[in-house]
């Protein structure tokens, strides 16, 4: 038995080693773990790991089964523990996942937004020219706004002591919305579709009635500030519940239970990166929309400049690439459940 062991470690102990080696290595820091090292420790890991099951059968109370015991749970706590929630990792979201999700799912956005903004132009200009259509296009909830419009009255102003509350509740209404949006992709997206078209007939109803009765520049005055980040989001929203839908309708190689599993993923980081946006837009909502002090080409401005930068962000962001290494590091527990299957 001595001599079995004793063959059985020299012919294995070069491996443990190198093992060892990149488990250290990992543990001072990930990122400098080039890709040809991240395989090497997923393969040594694997070894490892079998050459454990077969000490412990063998020889479970030799020196080395206890050896391999520690080095098998050193790198079982590397690869599979759980990336700290710090602010490097708040920072690479920022910087590069939450943008990059988003041009992933371009095409559910336009989708999203054509759903929007196609109601919200023909009613739009359907009420501008037949001002008795708004009554039967607008939504139930915003029948009351007929009568101030028709009477030239805006009912935008907000006086300055209710005006945290007012965005406090603005911003927690947005993100209602616009979870709605999202979450509605799980029956397989209908009411995703339903919320983007009834959103944009009133969007559309409103701005029609304000053009007829000529008041269309002051209401858009108001909306201008926080409108493109508000409307931006509700249509990103939208476009994550349409993912989840068609990864439900049109699964393609997929199961389903895959498809919706990995749209969510998508979808998830969108709306999480969605709601700093919306609070941004309720504190401008709240304080500087209603505001009669800050000129109309200030407001005009904000809105346009925050599109700009919005979209600057989304679609250009974190496109370079990744440093060396780096990029395969989330990968590394894959690396290993695929060397295992291959195995």
């Amino acid at each position: 038995m001595s001599i079995q062991v004793e063959q059985f470690v020299r012919t294995r102990q070069a491996d443990w080693q190198e093992l060892s080696r990149l488990i250290d290595a990992g543990q001072r820091s990930m990122p400098q773990l080039t890709p040809d090292e991240v395989q090497a420790l997923s393969r040594l890991y694997r070894a490892a790991t079998s050459d454990l099951a077969l000490a412990q059968r063998d020889f479970p109370n030799h020196r080395a089964t206890v050896y391999l015991n520690q080095l098998v749970a050193r790198g079982h706590a590397l690869i599979y523990r759980e990336e700290p929630l710090a602010l490097g990792r708040l920072r690479r979201f920022v910087t590069t996942g939450f943008p990059a999700a988003f041009r992933q799912t371009l095409p559910f956005f336009l989708a999203a937004a054509l759903l929007f903004f196609g109601p919200a132009l023909l009613t739009g200009a359907l009420a501008a020219w037949q001002p008795e259509a708004g009554r039967w296009i607008l939504p139930l909830a915003a029948q009351e706004m007929i009568p101030l419009i028709e009477q030239q009255d805006l009912w935008t102003e907000i006086a300055v002591e209710d005006r945290p509350y007012a965005s406090s509740f603005i911003a927690q209404n947005n993100i209602r919305v616009a979870f709605l949006a999202f979450a509605g992709g799980i029956l397989a997206g209908i009411p995703t579709v339903l919320v983007l078209i009834s959103n944009g007939l009133m969007l559309g109803g409103i701005t029609g009635l304000a053009i007829h009765y000529g008041i269309a520049f002051d209401l858009w005055t108001f909306v201008i500030g926080h409108g493109v980040l508000e409307l931006s989001v509700i249509c990103i929203a939208g476009g994550s519940g349409l993912m989840l839908g068609w990864a439900i309708v049109h699964p393609g190689w997929l199961s389903r239970r895959d498809a919706l599993a990995l749209a969510a993923q998508r979808a998830v980081r969108l709306i999480i990166g969605c709601v700093p946006l919306l609070l941004l837009a309720g504190m401008i909502e709240g304080f500087i929309s209603p505001n009669e002090a800050i000129p109309w080409p200030v407001k005009w401005a904000i809105g346009l400049l925050s599109g700009l930068l919005l979209y600057t962000y989304l679609l250009l962001a974190g496109r370079r690439a990744a440093p060396a290494g780096s990029q395969h590091l989330p990968t590394l527990e894959r690396q290993v459940a695929v060397d295992h299957r291959a195995g």
